[in-house]
C-alpha cells in the first residue's frame, strides 16, 4: 500500500439529506470529517440555468428509461434537495422497525432541527386553495402538508421553489452543509468517488477523480451517500455485487385545468395532499414556474398549451410503483412500468380530473411521465444491517438506496433520520457536548 496521505475519522460520499446530516453531526463532535461531492457549490439564485445544468444532464442527472419517462436527480452540494418541493413526509417507522430500524427519536429530533409545519394559509396557491377546497367537497381526506420551509421568510406567489429558493426560506441539506463546514469538516467539490478501498475486508479510504486526477483519502469509517443511483455503482467497483436491482422511482404525471377565477399560476407547490394509501396514489397541488409549464407541454406534444399559465390549476398524481428493473453499468436506469403501474396511474388520473372537473376546469390535460426518488437499491436487510453496514467493516450506506420497500412517498425525512441514527452509532452514543472548531474548505493531498 502506498504511504497514506491526511487521515479524517470519516470520509462522507456525497451532500444529500444522509450525507449532509452525517456530516454535521459527527462534525459537531469534533470529528474529522471529509465531504466529498461531485456536483459544485454555486449560489442559490433561483436561476433556472442552475436547474438545468444540475438535474437535466442527460446521462449524469437525468435518464430517460423505456416508457420515455425521465427521472431527475440533483448533482450539486445539497443534492435533490436544493430543487425538491419541500416536502416533509413522516417516514415509515413502522415498515423501518421490521428491519431492525428504530427511527422514533430520531424523527422528533429532526424536527426539532429543520422547519416542519403546513403553510399558512395566506401562503398557499390560488390553485392550492382551489384543490383542497373541492378535493374536500368530494368527501377526498385533503389535508395541509409539513413543509421544510420557514415561513417568516417566505413569499407568497413565488414560484422559485423548484429552481432553488434564492430567500433562504427553504430548507435544503445545504444547511446542514454549511453547519458541518462551520463545525470543521472539509469538503470537496467536482469529486467523483470510482470506489471504496477496501484492506483485509475492512474500508480504509476513497478513490476518487478531483480536476483530472485521480486522488486517494482515508479514513476510519466510510458513509456512501452517493443516491439511489451513485450508491449501487460505487459499492460494484469496490467488490458488492448484486446492488442496483429491483428498486421503486415513484412514477408520476401532472394534470393541468383552466380554471377562470383563479388569476395567478405562481405559488409554493404540493402544500395539500391526499394519500390513497390502498391504492397506492398520492395527489397534490403543484404550481411551477410558467418555463417549466412549457416544457411539459412541448414534451408533451402539446405546444399550444405552453401559452396558458395564470388561470391554470396543477395536480400531481404519484404513485407507489413496485420493485423491478435495474442500474446500468453507467448509472442508466433499466425499468419499465408493470401494468399495476399504470392502473395506478391512471387511477390518480381519474381522482384529479375529477377534483378538477367539481372545480369547475376545462380542458384538462395531463403531462408526460416523470420519476423521483429512486430507492432500494442497497437495501437494509438484503446487503446491509440494521446499522447501515455494509459487508465490510468500517463501511456505512445512508440514503434513498437502504431503503427496503417501496414508499411512494418523498424520502428526505426518513433519510435525515436514519442519518442521525447513523451518525450516533459512528459515535458510539457519545454524551460529550459538541465541540466546534473553524471552518475549512480544502482538497487533500
Amino acid at each position: 500500500m502506498e504511504p497514506k496521505q491526511e487521515e479524517f475519522d470519516a470520509i462522507v460520499i456525497g451532500s444529500g439529506p444522509g450525507g449532509a446530516t452525517v456530516s454535521r453531526e459527527l462534525s459537531q463532535y469534533g470529528k474529522k470529517v471529509l465531504l466529498l461531492e461531485w456536483g459544485a457549490y454555486k449560489p442559490v439564485t433561483g436561476n433556472p440555468k442552475n436547474l438545468i445544468l444540475d438535474c437535466f444532464m442527460l446521462g449524469k442527472s437525468m435518464f430517460v428509461t423505456k416508457n420515455l419517462l425521465a427521472m431527475v436527480r440533483g448533482i450539486t452540494t445539497g443534492g435533490s434537495s436544493l430543487y425538491y418541493c419541500a416536502l416533509a413526509v413522516d417516514p415509515p417507522v413502522e415498515m423501518l422497525k421490521k428491519h431492525g430500524v428504530d427511527i422514533t427519536k430520531e424523527v422528533e429530533e429532526i424536527k426539532s432541527a429543520v422547519p416542519c409545519s403546513p403553510l399558512r394559509d395566506d401562503l398557499m396557491s390560488q390553485a392550492g386553495k382551489v384543490f383542497m377546497e373541492s378535493a374536500l367537497d368530494l368527501g377526498y381526506d385533503c389535508k395541509k402538508m409539513n413543509k421544510y420551509i420557514y415561513q417568516d421568510k417566505c413569499r407568497a406567489e413565488c414560484d422559485l421553489c423548484l429552481l432553488g429558493c434564492p430567500h433562504e426560506a427553504k430548507w435544503t441539506a445545504r444547511d446542514f452543509v454549511d453547519e458541518a463546514l462551520e463545525n470543521g469538516a472539509k469538503m470537496v467539490n467536482g469529486a467523483k468517488v470510482s470506489r471504496v478501498i477496501v484492506e483485509g475486508g475492512k474500508a480504509v479510504g476513497v478513490e476518487y477523480k478531483h480536476e483530472k486526477q485521480t486522488r486517494k483519502a482515508y479514513a476510519s469509517k466510510v458513509v456512501l451517500a452517493a443516491g439511489g443511483i451513485g450508491s449501487p455503482m460505487i459499492l460494484r467497483e469496490s467488490g458488492i455485487d448484486g446492488v442496483g436491482y429491483d428498486f421503486f422511482f415513484d412514477p408520476l404525471w401532472f394534470m393541468w385545468g383552466k380554471i377562470d377565477r383563479v388569476t395567478s399560476g405562481k405559488g409554493i407547490p404540493m402544500t395539500a395532499g391526499i394519500l390513497l394509501q390502498d391504492e397506492g396514489v398520492v395527489l397534490t397541488d403543484h404550481n411551477m414556474p410558467h418555463m417549466t409549464k412549457a416544457i411539459f407541454d412541448v414534451q408533451g406534444l402539446k405546444p399550444h398549451k405552453a401559452f396558458s399559465y395564470s388561470n391554470m390549476v396543477p395536480i400531481q398524481a404519484k404513485v407507489r410503483d413496485g420493485l423491478s428493473g435495474r442500474i446500468g453499468k453507467r448509472g442508466w436506469v433499466w425499468k419499465g412500468l408493470e401494468q399495476r403501474d399504470w392502473q395506478k396511474l391512471n387511477a390518480g388520473y381519474e381522482h384529479a380530473k375529477k377534483i378538477l372537473e367539481n372545480a369547475g376546469a376545462t380542458g384538462i390535460y395531463r403531462s408526460p411521465l416523470m420519476a423521483a426518488h429512486p430507492g432500494g437499491t442497497v437495501k437494509i436487510g438484503e446487503f446491509l444491517d440494521s446499522d447501515l453496514k455494509t459487508e465490510y467493516d468500517n463501511l456505512y450506506v445512508c440514503d434513498a438506496s437502504v431503503i427496503p420497500d417501496e414508499m411512494g412517498l418523498p424520502p428526505s425525512m426518513a433519510i435525515l433520520c436514519m442519518g442521525k441514527r447513523l451518525s450516533k452509532h459512528l459515535l458510539g452514543q457519545e454524551k460529550a457536548a459538541p465541540a466546534k472548531v473553524a471552518a475549512t474548505v480544502s482538497t487533500p493531498s
